[in-house]
């Protein structure tokens, strides 16, 4: 809380851009790896085996992207937030404003409300709690420490929750292994795992074949099918690739961990650190669920409804409860504590870097234009209220998740990321490399991506996704499609339509580019902003506390406040100095210091030997990452 100024807008959202590279490595691989991923890695492991790990080691490919080609042009761009730099890079409101409420909406129902969720099963399985009276008990401790911190705390924490995960992980790997008989074991009994309770099912009530109790056939291979696979091979790799564009190279939660980092060698050197960490959760997390379901196969593969409602409490299927389940059954006293803290410490990393940067996003890009004569105080305040706001609409959201996509969590997780997701991702990644795309292109290419995602998430809802023992209605024309194959073809759509608008319409001259796509990251010239005139006050006035911030300035000394002030209340002066909220101004910086505040935090240049080093990694990495994808293949 103390290690950086908590009262300005870079201090609180942007950690004073001091991040070392182990801690933006740790805090990107702890703000993606939530509960969500405990629960729905293992039970998608268990229901179906190990092609579900197959979006962990996709990932590591994209963060790459992300280090190297992406957060260059965010740096030179000189912007806290990605509606921020769509911005300086179209003109305009109406995207900035777009990307702002289609990021908070998917936070709130793919993220915030599935970790909540995840986390009090957990909870559930090991102390019986109520799931709400779990899920408030958690939001309570996550938001007193993202409320009071800022970015800075919420990245420190990371780093040693990161460690605290893996350790944990590793412990309840090594006792489902011994448990299973050791990796070969696993392999040969997994085929086996049947419930039981098939015997006794009434034919009458329920027509229930043979794929909704047996293991697939495919349960080893990476690659499946592309038709009738539940993962097919052109989703897993090009449809997780166009998702992993938005969520790594556009997502607010991942670029603000970036952007606070000290300088771009540091940037990539951390995206390398997250991308050897995600090599492991294959091992930490969807084997044993598969292990799970060889231990207990009649509760995490549970087929009859009523039975299911007993165990897990939804009858669509009790795969989520696989990974609480062995730590249960399987830790000891002392280790079952550790596991408690590993799932807590998963879920309160994730939910915590979500709140930050949900804040981060509507104070900066909704309520800085709504009010756009807000003091630093103001928007300190409102960025704190905001996350209690989400926190409430997303506990009312659980009950949708719970039942959703035949219980798998993270099949649901990634469904609705499908359907909204591909259109950002298309104008971000032609935004950054073609200099034609304009206003017009992007924007309406937004709009049509959008109708085409909500038109198939909205059947999806409305017919339910279904179980294996009862299938959906969905029309065929809306539904039949898999949500990967879905993305692929909704990022093909939104690319045409942006590239043929921006074509029918006026481009954007250079000297408005500069510095704004990678062509141009290294240009000198002078750059006119597009949202200069858009955003006069509100856009001068955030980039000065961002400039102030960085040589830890305090707001402007106004005629207002050097005026004799009224005692205020011990109450009201402990909740400010909790919060790092300042009301002792300060000299104003110099022009002297904001220009090279402002260079400072622009600047990419990297250090020779330090960069050689990064790249080997790199390249050690991806190797590592190719082989493993060959070998499950």
């Amino acid at each position: 809380m103390f290690k950086t100024n908590r009262g300005t807008v870079g201090g609180y959202f942007l950690a004073g851009r001091n991040m070392k590279w182990y801690t933006v490595g740790a805090s990107l691989f702890a703000s993606n790896i939530g509960s969500g991923h405990f629960v729905g890695l293992a039970g998608t492991g268990a229901a179906n085996g190990l092609a579900v790990g197959g979006f962990e080691w996709n990932a590591l490919f994209i963060v790459l992207l992300l280090g190297w080609l992406f957060v260059p042009v965010y740096l030179t761009a000189g912007v806290i937030t990605m509606p921020q730099y769509l911005m300086k890079r179209f003109g305009g409101n109406r995207i900035r404003l777009y990307l702002s409420l289609i990021s908070l909406f998917l936070y709130i129902f793919t993220k915030i409300s599935v970790d909540m969720f995840s986390g009090a099963v957990f909870i559930q399985q090991a102390l019986g709690w109520n799931i709400y009276v779990a899920v408030i008990a958690l939001l309570i401790i996550t938001c007193i420490y993202t409320v009071s911190g800022g970015l800075a705390a919420l990245m420190y924490t990371d780093t040693v929750q990161t460690f605290v995960i893996i350790a944990g992980a590793f412990v309840l790997m090594g006792y489902s292994f011994h448990e299973v008989g050791g990796y070969q074991a696993l392999f040969a009994k997994y085929k086996d795992a049947v419930p039981i309770l098939h015997d006794s099912i009434d034919p009458s009530r329920y027509n229930i074949s043979d794929k909704c109790y047996l293991p697939r056939a495919d349960a080893f291979n990476l690659l499946r099918d592309a038709v009738s696979g539940d993962l097919p091979w052109p989703g897993l790799i090009f449809g997780i690739s166009i998702i992993g564009v938005w969520f790594w190279c556009s997502d607010q939660v991942i670029i603000q961990r970036c952007l606070a980092a000290k300088n771009l060698t540091h940037v990539k050197a951390g995206c390398v650190l997250c991308g050897y960490i995600k090599l492991l959760p294959m091992y930490l997390m969807v084997l044993p669920g598969m292990i799970s379901r060889i231990l207990y196969p009649d509760e995490v593969a549970c087929v009859v409804p009523e039975e299911c409602e007993k165990i897990c409490g939804t009858p669509v299927g009790c795969s989520n409860i696989a990974y609480p389940k062995m730590v249960v059954a399987l830790m000891p006293k002392g280790l079952r504590g550790l596991m408690l803290a590993v799932m807590l410490a998963a879920l309160m990393s994730s939910l915590a870097s979500i709140f930050n940067s949900s804040s981060t996003l509507f104070t900066m890009d909704i309520w800085a234009r709504i009010r756009k004569e807000a003091s630093n105080k103001e928007l300190m305040i409102v960025g704190r209220i905001w996350i209690l706001c989400i926190v409430t609409i997303s506990i009312a959201w659980i009950p949708v998740v719970q039942a959703a996509q035949s219980g798998q969590l993270f099949d649901y997780i990634q469904s609705v990321t499908s359907y909204l997701a591909p259109p950002i991702g298309a104008v971000v990644l032609l935004g950054v490399f073609v200099k034609r795309i304009n206003e017009p292109g992007a924007f309406w290419g937004l709009i049509g991506g959008l109708a085409m995602g909500l038109c198939r998430m909205i059947a999806e809802f409305v017919y339910g996704t279904g179980s294996c023992i009862f299938p959906s209605s969905c029309p065929f024309i809306f539904c039949g499609i898999h949500y990967l194959h879905f993305a692929i073809i909704l990022f093909s759509c939104t690319c045409i339509l942006v590239l043929i608008i921006s074509f029918c319409t006026p481009k954007i001259e250079e000297k408005h580019l500069h510095r704004l796509v990678y062509s141009l990251r290294y240009s000198q010239a002078e750059r006119v902003d597009l949202d200069v005139i858009e955003m006069v006050k509100p856009t001068l006035k955030v980039q000065e506390e961002v400039e102030n911030s960085t040589v830890d300035m305090h707001p402007v000394i106004t005629a207002e406040e050097e005026k004799p002030r009224k005692k205020k209340n011990v109450f009201i002066i402990c909740c400010a100095w909790f919060c790092g909220i300042s009301s002792e101004p300060v000299p104003e910086p110099t022009a002297e210091e904001k220009a090279e505040a402002m260079r400072k935090m622009t600047d990419i240049s990297e250090g020779t030997i330090w960069s050689r080093v990064v790249n080997i990694n790199v390249i050690i990495m991806m190797c590592v990452a190719v082989f493993l994808w060959g070998y499950y293949a």
